[in-house]
């Protein structure tokens, strides 16, 4: 969603008169960050294939026509000029609308291995934009180009801040729906680590359904951290940041490197095709942040994956998460 609201930012920018439209899913979530951001929206009743079960991907198939019927009667009644497909499974019905009343089709690809539903897409597109190089091979060359993930202005700076000397504030958080995995691990680093209790500040975006558990977790520890279900002013955030703590989604990787952040990545392993591991090693490859799979994440293995080749941030990474000899440089 936030890539598209770069977008629609953009457009307000360049047409103050134009009209923007929202299409989503309706979950609680997206409609709070869009109400947030001011933009109107609809929803279609429309359900993810991949990785599902026989039962769930046959009603995916039944809710297809009525989501595209749907997606048709909302694209006439804006007169919509241009339509932008972000990926995810609520974009093939309006891309495929859109194609059948012959508005023009522009796809967004923000991952290093582009979804399912993208490469469905791809012929039906006038205009595929990547955010990155290993994206290509999958779409016409003719019609694709690589410009990078569009972000929010919020997060354009002219003077990137200088890396910091140690780190003495520390962001964690999961994507938009938090991640318990990482959540867990942080509760038992801060447990262990008399270093995260004492000298370091946190702020921690634990996702609404375990928001409870983590913030009484840290009251009975007696630490005082900031414990949000979600984190709507996300700039102003990882500027306050050191080092980051988070998962590998294209947009949240364009924001860190939009504000030069150091960060350790704990891809989702179950994101569709793997997308989040290949993401987060890309930026490792390019010495951007570390990766640490979800597997590892256990503070007695961190010996195993310490890597004494890597200096600066890079030898501290995994360490951070609970090391009482790490000294968070």
């Amino acid at each position: 969603m936030y890539p598209a609201i770069a977008y629609a930012r953009a457009f307000q920018q360049a047409d103050p008169g134009g009209h923007i439209l929202f299409i989503g899913t309706g979950k609680a979530l997206e409609e709070n960050i869009l109400r947030q951001e001011g933009f109107p929206v609809e929803s279609i009743e429309v359900e993810g294939f991949v990785g599902r079960r026989v039962l769930s991907m046959l009603r995916a198939l039944w809710l297809l026509p009525k989501s595209v019927w749907r997606a048709i009667q909302i694209l006439r009644s804006q007169k919509a000029n241009l339509v932008i497909g972000t990926g995810g499974y609520f974009s093939p019905p309006v891309v495929f609308a859109a194609w059948m009343l012959q508005i023009p089709r522009v796809l967004l690809e923000p991952n290093a291995m582009p979804g399912l539903a993208n490469r469905v897409l791809g012929p039906l597109a006038n205009r595929i934009f990547l955010a990155f190089e290993s994206a290509m091979p999958f779409f016409s060359s003719s019609k694709s180009r690589v410009i990078g993930m569009p972000i929010r202005q919020a997060f354009v700076m002219d003077h990137p801040p200088s890396p910091p000397r140690k780190v003495s504030h520390l962001l964690i958080f999961g994507g938009s729906q938090g991640a318990q995995a990482i959540n867990s691990a942080m509760l038992e680093a801060v447990e262990q680590s008399p270093i995260l209790r004492e000298s370091v500040t946190l702020t921690h975006q634990t996702g609404a359904d375990d928001y409870e558990r983590v913030r009484r977790v840290y009251e009975a520890l007696g630490v005082q951290v900031d414990v949000q279900p979600f984190l709507f002013d996300m700039p102003k955030e990882l500027a306050k940041a050191d080092l980051v703590i988070c998962r590998a989604g294209a947009s949240t990787l364009a924001e860190l490197a939009a504000y030069g952040k150091a960060s350790l990545l704990i891809p989702f392993p179950h994101a569709t095709h793997n997308h989040q591991e290949m993401n987060a090693r890309a930026m490792e490859e390019l010495g951007a942040a570390r990766m640490l799979l979800q597997s590892d994440l256990n503070i007695g293995r961190r010996n195993r994956i310490h890597d004494s080749r890597h200096s600066g941030f890079a030898s501290h990474g995994p360490a951070i998460l609970g090391s009482e000899k790490s000294s968070c440089h």
